[in-house]
């Protein structure tokens, strides 16, 4: 999942916990930020296998530490951390909560998704997935309108100025572009190839959400 997560991105700027949209986008792309990280290092481990799946050719084989359920638990807790000791709006209780859930939605949304490779406690251990990437379809709208509905909701829930509207519809026309790129693009040939562009994706998403929102938001006046 691509676009869905970062519908939840948006969706977040709805809650009482007032932090930069480009937060929220790493919140929700965190746990992936880490396979990717991960696989670099050689810790996680994926393998290209062409067809694995309709949607992608991904076989991720390895990823305990990430996308095991305990494992995303606390790596979710360990990012609410990082909110809290940089901004001061993360560190209540309830922000604290609510940061590492929209963390923790990456695990929820890729239960949806992914074929079982999510492991309950270690790698040996009963994996889960439901498997919707075999139906690209069904996959594939079922992103874009959940992406469609929370970026409509974001522009409800911010002001915006005279040109924000069309800044974050065209940030979310872009998302959309991304998300069939990664979709119906050529895969990377190899798995290190993968994990570099993935963060640099992330990367470069969070920041352009950063802009854009510094763009569109209407400042209250003096």
């Amino acid at each position: 999942m691509f676009a869905g997560h970062y519908a939840v991105g948006f969706a977040a700027t709805k809650t009482p916990v007032q932090l930069p949209l480009w937060v929220w986008f790493v919140a929700v792309q965190w746990l992936d930020i880490l396979f990717m990280s991960l696989v670099l290092l050689g810790v996680e481990k994926m393998r290209i296998t062409e067809g694995f799946t309709e949607s992608n050719d991904l076989d991720l084989y390895y990823m305990p530490f990430t996308h095991g359920l305990v494992g995303a638990l606390i790596m979710s807790a360990v990012f609410a951390v990082l909110v809290a000791a940089v901004f001061k709006a993360g560190r209540r209780p309830v922000a604290f909560m609510v940061v590492a859930l929209a963390s923790f939605s990456h695990w929820l949304l890729d239960l949806v998704m992914h074929t079982p490779d999510m492991p309950l406690l270690g790698d040996d251990s009963t994996k889960l997935g439901l498997g919707l990437w075999d139906h690209f379809a069904i996959g594939l709208v079922l992103e874009l309108v959940l992406l469609a509905a929370a970026t409509w909701l974001y522009t409800r829930a911010v002001p915006l100025n005279e040109r924000g509207r069309v800044l974050v519809w065209g940030f979310f026309a872009l998302l959309v572009a991304l998300h069939l790129y990664v979709q119906l693009g050529s895969t990377p040939t190899s798995p290190d190839a993968v994990a570099a562009s993935g963060l640099a994706g992330y990367i470069v998403v969070a920041a352009l959400a950063g802009w854009v929102e510094r763009r569109a938001v209407a400042r209250p006046t003096p």
